[in-house]
């Protein structure tokens, strides 16, 4: 188990300084750069996942008011007619609420093993002089002017606020703690770890809004075919 994850570790350091040397073919020599081609390259590969995620949580944000209605009606009286209720109103729309769990696995290892690379405070640089990012000497350290954490938090906030339903309480409370709690870890953590993160977060923000866009284009097709 270790020896894997070990393993996974040196693959991660081994392709950011791969990327490194291809941003130097290419004339513009950064790790930082290198790090956001990384987070393109895993959000492609992780692309399958995340659709089906993004199209089943916009669809629970759609169905929520009936939801309600369901707990609503048998809250106080049939606790089992209820989640029966419940499961069949989710397949009638075809979601499914354990969707959004499978990237968040999927991804833990990644960011971890990430974690670990650049905490290692003797990353394998091949150039140090383009270890840095602007006011950030290497990033492998953390932001000591706290803007990528700000940056963080705020991206998290963006891309959570598209899939939050207004009469979900519980959705609410998370759509601004979650930020808060991103902000705050952030600010320990590894700049290079942030900055993917970060672009992480904006293609997932880009990523929702088509589905949202697709997902009204379909309910408008519906419309007309009922008419």
């Amino acid at each position: 188990m270790f020896s894997w994850f070990h393993a996974l570790v040196d693959l991660m350091t081994d392709i950011i300084n791969w990327l490194y040397i291809f941003t130097e073919t290419i004339g513009i020599p950064s790790y930082a750069v290198a790090i956001v081609l990384l987070t393109i390259i895993i959000k492609l590969i992780m692309y399958p996942l995340t659709q089906k995620q993004m199209t089943s949580m916009k669809k629970m944000q759609q169905i929520q008011p009936k939801v309600k209605d369901i707990q609503a009606k048998y809250k106080d009286k049939d606790s089992q007619k209820m989640q029966q209720k419940i499961m069949e109103l989710y397949k009638e729309n075809n979601v499914n609420p354990l969707a959004g769990c499978l990237p968040i696995i999927v991804q833990m290892p990644i960011l971890i093993a990430l974690f670990r690379s650049l905490r290692n405070v003797n990353f394998p640089f091949i150039n140090e002089a383009h270890a840095g990012f602007f006011w950030i000497e290497k990033l492998t350290l953390s932001d000591p002017l706290y803007f990528l954490p700000l940056l963080a938090a705020a991206s998290t906030y963006m891309q959570t606020r598209l899939t939050t339903s207004p009469t979900d309480q519980t959705q609410k409370i998370m759509l601004y703690a979650m930020p808060l709690f991103i902000g705050w870890i952030s600010t320990t953590m590894p700049a290079g770890l942030v900055i993917y993160w970060i672009m992480f977060n904006l293609l997932g923000y880009i990523q929702q809004l088509l589905v949202n866009k697709q997902n009204e284009n379909e309910k408008l097709k519906e419309g007309v075919a009922k008419k």
